[in-house]
């Protein structure tokens, strides 16, 4: 069986921005990808704020400028966050939700909500009204988030690491690897050979 795994960080604009695209290739090819979240250390993947260099806050400055017209095109709202964020709880929300069946759910309000500046994604009892909304019980989250949930979240962000992961979104079939939403198409390129379908879903 092939395995299809998608990794994100819902601190991530470019994750936010391919999770409709996800949606409709699993749809369209009848396939479910593994939503696996990998936190992203900011300071190790665009550097410390207070050491950043000059040419890195030209990096991030960037990144969000595109980010934000990638978003406009589908009528999302990309606020660029105004410290970094631990995304860790939202994280382990993530697994909890999927326990719960309401994973996509979940993942849209938080990603929603976060880029119109309006979650702390660190804070779990944000994570839990999250959770309420998207029609989970929140009642057993701080059990998860202590136990099962924050050591399934560090084996699978460890899990990214061993596979090479250095950033979001990354899709892996049968271990290949692709990074960003722009390799979509190659992802769509191995779905058709698996599923025997061409490109436009026939």
């Amino acid at each position: 069986m092939t395995e299809l795994l998608h990794f994100t960080d819902l601190k991530s604009p470019f994750a936010y921005i391919v999770m409709d695209d996800i949606l409709a290739l699993e749809e369209r090819y009848g396939v479910n990808f593994r939503w696996i979240h990998y936190t992203l250390h900011i300071p190790e993947f665009l550097g410390a704020v207070e050491t950043r260099s000059e040419n890195e806050w030209r990096k991030v400055k960037y990144a969000y400028m595109d980010a934000r017209r990638l978003a406009n095109r589908k009528g999302l709202t990309v606020l660029g966050p105004q410290k970094i964020f631990d995304s860790r709880p939202a994280g382990i929300g993530m697994t909890y939700a999927e326990e719960e069946g309401v994973l996509y759910p979940y993942i849209r309000r938080t990603f929603e909500r976060f880029f119109q500046r309006d979650l702390e994604l660190g804070d779990p009892e944000a994570v839990k009204g999250v959770l309420a909304e998207v029609g989970a019980d929140p009642a057993g989250f701080d059990d998860w988030f202590a136990g099962p949930g924050m050591e399934r979240h560090e084996r699978e962000r460890q899990l990214c690491i061993d596979m090479g992961v250095f950033g979001v979104p990354t899709f892996a079939v049968d271990g290949e690897l692709f990074w960003g939403g722009d390799r979509l198409w190659m992802v769509e390129e191995k779905l058709a050979q698996i599923t025997g379908k061409d490109v436009s879903g026939a």
